[in-house]
């Protein structure tokens, strides 16, 4: 086995604003669900925004771009993990044991995630590469439907982030199997990593901002220090960490830097994954 970090974008796209933009409505366009752990911290932020800006701030769901061609970096806000559950109906209480659970038989591999071309969807690749073991992906709509239909026995098991499985662990409806990061998930600290359990893979995504392809630089700038003092905020901190994420705040240089190694470091391992957007 050798070691693996699976790290990519879950993109908030700011667009707003060539000219006048003081006068102009910020414009967030969000690809979550409403109540999603993005969609929650876009609105957080985007509060801060409106008095820092005096401009309006509105969040909106997203469509399909592509953002290396039609966006500028604005700002790093937040990364988060990735967590492992199985249903109720399912005895196995640890990695080790999920594997040989499938190997008794493979049709005890199907997992759910919120969606094909999902990060966990590609860390469920990863995992079950490096375990040796057939999965079958399910790709969902969000992740409150996936995790519904996991409690009532419908599918087995689920890869999705950390902050959405912690309530349903913690209360006995599902139980969490493994985390993905280098050490425990702040929201799930007796679940063990893959790394604990003998499998060499860690990993995560991140939460960014960006704006249309041609803002000028000077308002990127005042975009990026909205967003970053939003985010250093302690009341926005304190809620994101109840969410399971961690914090960033990192300026345009570094948030294309980041997003750059990402996606030449992974498009190779998902583009192998044989996954094809529609």
């Amino acid at each position: 086995m050798h070691s693996m970090r699976f790290v990519a974008a879950l993109l908030s796209l700011a667009l707003a604003l060539p000219a006048a933009a003081q006068e102009k409505t910020i414009k967030f366009l969000v690809g979550f669900p409403a109540g999603a752990g993005l969609d929650t911290m876009t609105r957080l932020v985007a509060d801060k925004m409106r008095v820092k800006l005096g401009q309006p701030v509105l969040v909106f769901k997203n469509l399909r771009y592509d953002p290396f061609a039609d966006f500028a970096p604005v700002a790093h806000a937040a990364s988060f993990l990735f967590a492992f559950a199985v249903g109720p109906n399912v005895p196995a209480k640890s990695l080790a044991e999920y594997v040989a659970y499938v190997k008794q038989d493979p049709k005890n591999g199907s997992y759910a995630s919120a969606g094909a071309g999902s990060l966990p969807h590609f860390f469920s690749v990863l995992f079950a590469q490096n375990a040796g073991i057939p999965m079958v992906h399910i790709g969902y709509k969000g992740s409150a439907p996936a995790i519904t239909d996991l409690i009532g026995g419908q599918i087995s098991a689920f890869m999705g982030t950390a902050s959405d499985l912690a309530a349903q662990h913690k209360a006995g409806k599902l139980r969490v199997i493994a985390t993905s990061g280098a050490q425990r998930a702040r929201v799930l600290p007796d679940v063990p990593t893959f790394r604990e359990q003998g499998y060499n893979i860690e990993g995560g995504g991140w939460y960014a901002a960006y704006a249309p392809a041609k803002t000028p630089p000077a308002e990127v700038e005042r975009l990026a220090a909205a967003i970053i003092e939003g985010i250093h905020a302690p009341d926005v901190r304190e809620k994101l960490e109840t969410l399971g994420m961690e914090p960033t705040g990192l300026g345009p240089a570094e948030l294309a830097r980041i997003h750059r190694a990402d996606y030449d470091k992974w498009g190779p391992v998902i583009r192998a994954s044989g996954f094809k957007p529609e």
